[in-house]
């Protein structure tokens, strides 16, 4: 049986409104989404947030789980305390379970190499040059992307719609029609959208 959990990672200065729709939705569909922190200690998210953490990174293995994300944080560019989440990611990945990054976690993946061969997107471009990468060649301007693999999902960070509608895709929460409604109606505001999901 395929692993039901999504960890996603928290951190101080987490920007809370990256995932709402992803982990919502995950949630109502039958995942579990479970925190994962660098320590067991409490933190502070960019909105003020404390999250009391229900795993350590050193908890968290890919066998168990159907996908790792990872959100924004002021702390991805301002020290290498997050490190140790690109690296966690770089294990997922070379594991064959899939990574979501958004906003600076795709400058951390930047960094530790793991753009380097892989289809990505970001905030911009020279954002990501910035960190001294190599995988300049594979950036796309695009709302989200998901590598030809399927096992990496970018998006930067004006984009938390266009990167749950690529983790729900990776995991098959909706697929087709229905994913095609739901971007429409929490996107674009497309009422008549709401038809298609409740059908």
């Amino acid at each position: 049986m395929a692993a039901k959990t999504v960890h996603l990672a928290v951190y101080d200065t987490f920007a809370d409104w990256e995932t709402g729709h992803t982990t919502a939705h995950l949630t109502q569909n039958g995942y579990t989404v479970k925190t994962v922190a660098a320590t067991d200690a409490p933190v502070t998210t960019m909105g003020g947030v404390r999250i009391q953490p229900d795993l350590t990174l050193d908890d968290v293995n890919p066998e168990d789980s159907a996908l790792l994300i990872l959100t924004g944080a002021s702390l991805w560019d301002t020290s290498d305390d997050l490190a140790p989440f690109a690296r966690k990611a770089r294990a997922f990945l070379d594991a064959g379970v899939p990574v979501a990054a958004i906003c600076g976690a795709t400058a951390g993946l930047a960094r530790e190499g793991v753009l380097d061969h892989r289809t990505h997107t970001s905030a911009v471009s020279f954002y990501l040059a910035a960190t001294g990468y190599k995988g300049g060649d594979h950036y796309r301007d695009e709302d989200a992307v998901t590598d030809e693999e399927g096992l990496l999902i970018t998006a930067g960070p004006t984009e938390p719609v266009a990167f749950a509608r690529e983790v729900f895709a990776r995991l098959g929460v909706y697929e087709g029609e229905k994913l095609d409604a739901w971007y429409r109606l929490f996107h674009n505001s497309d009422a008549s959208a709401f038809e298609v999901l409740e059908s």
